[in-house]
């Protein structure tokens, strides 16, 4: 139901843009990115697919295209907002794009990871519904143990885009290691 948060991100976007100064070229370009991300070719696209891989194993790959899709999307489109706003350079916006690809798939790794290993106290919804929907999880393709080391590495990914770029700070670094260390 994420969708139906579509327009409110689009006005919340308008409104910065204004807010920022930013010029009607720009707020347009920026306009399609996060349309683009939230679209069929983003996070509604993704959660067809996952809805449609229910109950059938769909592999690593299957996996990657599904959640690259659906909150991946979402947050690369994030990272590549807030270089637009800022005037980035095609260097610096190219490794704020890739760190949120990254951080969006291991996103999605840990949550598949809480699922199957936290309570349902603990993350505040019910645990287990990977299970009982008889989804493909990173879990179930790589077992718990190389579900750690794919959001692990994918966080890393995400940090060695911003060192390359000279972007890497404690915060940005701080939130890759988050995401992938969090317990709900």
């Amino acid at each position: 139901m994420g969708w139906l948060l579509v327009p409110v991100a689009v006005e919340a976007l308008t409104r910065a843009a204004v807010d920022l100064g930013l010029g009607n070229p720009r707020l347009a370009t920026m306009g399609a990115v996060l349309l683009e991300a939230s679209g069929i070719r983003g996070m509604v696209g993704g959660q067809w697919l996952d809805l449609a891989g229910e109950g059938r194993q769909v592999g690593l790959d299957g996996l990657r295209a599904i959640h690259g899709a659906k909150t991946g999307a979402l947050i690369q489109a994030s990272c590549q907002l807030g270089g637009m706003a800022a005037g980035a350079s095609t260097a610096v916006a190219e490794a704020l794009s890739t760190y949120g690809r990254e951080l969006g798939l291991a996103y999605q790794v840990a949550d598949d990871l809480l699922d199957a290993t936290a309570t349902s106290m603990q993350l505040g919804k019910t645990a287990g519904r990977d299970a009982v929907l008889s989804k493909s999880t990173y879990v179930g393709e790589l077992g718990i143990a190389g579900a750690r080391r794919e959001a692990d590495a994918l966080a890393g990914r995400a940090v060695e885009a911003l060192e390359r770029a000279g972007l890497s700070t404690p915060d940005l670094v701080g939130l890759a290691r988050y995401v992938v260390t969090r317990t709900f």
